[in-house]
């Protein structure tokens, strides 16, 4: 090979050599460059994930939360006026109470008797004494008007507008099931409308001595209808001497016929049911200012009782009262009975006894 060729040849290997070099130094700078944004975009994309992830996860907590969400209840007006704050002996739920011997009128217990407050439906036992006084015709057909659908509360009813009943039959639905519609529609029939009717409410309370009372409407929807447990105690001793109402109020249940339907209804006082109470006459009520409440004529240990019971805290907490203050009075009367066994007992005749029991109601006060 000559001296030319061999020179030739070695400058190529030496330009290939250098180029390769050149590359591997440029690779060597551009590479940690490469891995390094490499890396960064895995880090970005990995916390892209994580975020959406961790929005799903937030999404999901705040869903959940709002379907946890329990809304306080409203407070009624006797929670508003601080009645809550009420000891008494017995531990009642209800905000007000008082417990009344029918013949004697003696009070054997009482908690906030005076104050005045929403009745709710115990406004249907002034409703229903006025038609049973009227002596209207029980069997007179009433249609049910749009006028007679709650618009004060919203509440429901089975009486379609449209569906006729019995005065009779609208005023048993009334004092059993404290059926609005059928209040209502009693109220707007009376001779005279509605206004007189209400005119009339009030006026008869006032005859009664229910002094503290006003009422607005003959349904108890409106806050507006208004009384102290010393009132309704008055009003349940009259109601009582009505046989109508004695009847229809302690109705377990009934069934009216409403065009081709047949609809059966119960009583709003479960008590009634119970073999364990004698009860005469008896009316609820709920509406949430009022709280609930119950008034009652049922006979304990012998004795002729007006229960009445405002504002209490809990669907079955009025009932509760009444077990709590029947198992009182009858706890009293058995500890009576065992004294007057006594030779000191039965030589005073017995006057010990009765003082006994107003001692201790006294205290309970």
């Amino acid at each position: 090979m000559s001296r030319h060729r061999r020179v030739g040849l070695g400058s190529a290997v030496s330009r290939v050599l250098w180029v390769l070099g050149l590359s591997a130094v440029v690779w060597a700078f551009a590479m940690p460059h490469a891995v390094a944004s490499q890396a960064k975009r895995a880090v970005a994309k990995s916390a892209t994930a994580h975020s959406v992830s961790k929005r799903r996860v937030s999404k999901t907590v705040l869903v959940t939360k709002r379907k946890s969400v329990v809304y306080a209840a409203r407070p009624s007006m006797g929670q508003l006026a601080g009645l809550h704050h009420t000891p008494d002996a017995l531990a009642l739920k209800s905000r007000v109470a008082l417990v009344v011997d029918q013949d004697t009128r003696e009070v054997l217990f009482s908690k906030n008797d005076q104050a005045v407050l929403p009745i709710a439906s115990l406004t249907k036992l002034m409703t229903g004494l006025l038609i049973s006084e009227a002596r209207l015709p029980m069997d007179e057909m009433i249609s049910i008007d749009q006028s007679d659908v709650d618009t004060e509360k919203g509440s429901r009813s089975r009486l379609r507008v449209g569906a006729e009943l019995s005065r009779g039959e609208l005023l048993h639905l009334a004092l059993m099931s404290s059926e609005n519609r059928a209040a209502h529609a009693l109220g707007r029939t009376y001779p005279g409308g509605l206004p007189v009717f209400v005119e009339l409410m009030n006026a008869r309370a006032k005859a009664l001595g229910m002094t503290d009372t006003r009422y607005v409407e003959p349904t108890g929807l409106s806050s507006q209808n208004q009384s102290n447990a010393s009132d309704l105690a008055k009003l349940v001793g009259f109601s009582y001497g009505d046989p109508v109402l004695r009847e229809l109020s302690t109705s377990p249940g009934h069934q009216v016929a409403v065009g081709a339907r047949t609809l059966t209804f119960n009583n709003t006082n479960r008590l009634v049911k119970n073999a364990s109470w004698d009860i005469g006459l008896q009316k609820t009520g709920y509406i949430s200012e009022a709280g609930q409440c119950l008034v009652m004529q049922a006979k304990v240990a012998g004795r002729k009782l007006i229960m009445v019971f405002l504002d209490s805290a809990g669907k079955l907490t009025r009932l509760g009262d009444a077990e709590r203050v029947r198992r009182w009075v009858e706890s009293k009367a058995t500890v009576n009975a065992a004294t007057l066994q006594t030779p000191a007992m039965q030589a005073d005749g017995g006057r010990l006894a009765a003082g006994g029991f107003l001692s201790v109601a006294a205290d309970v006060q």
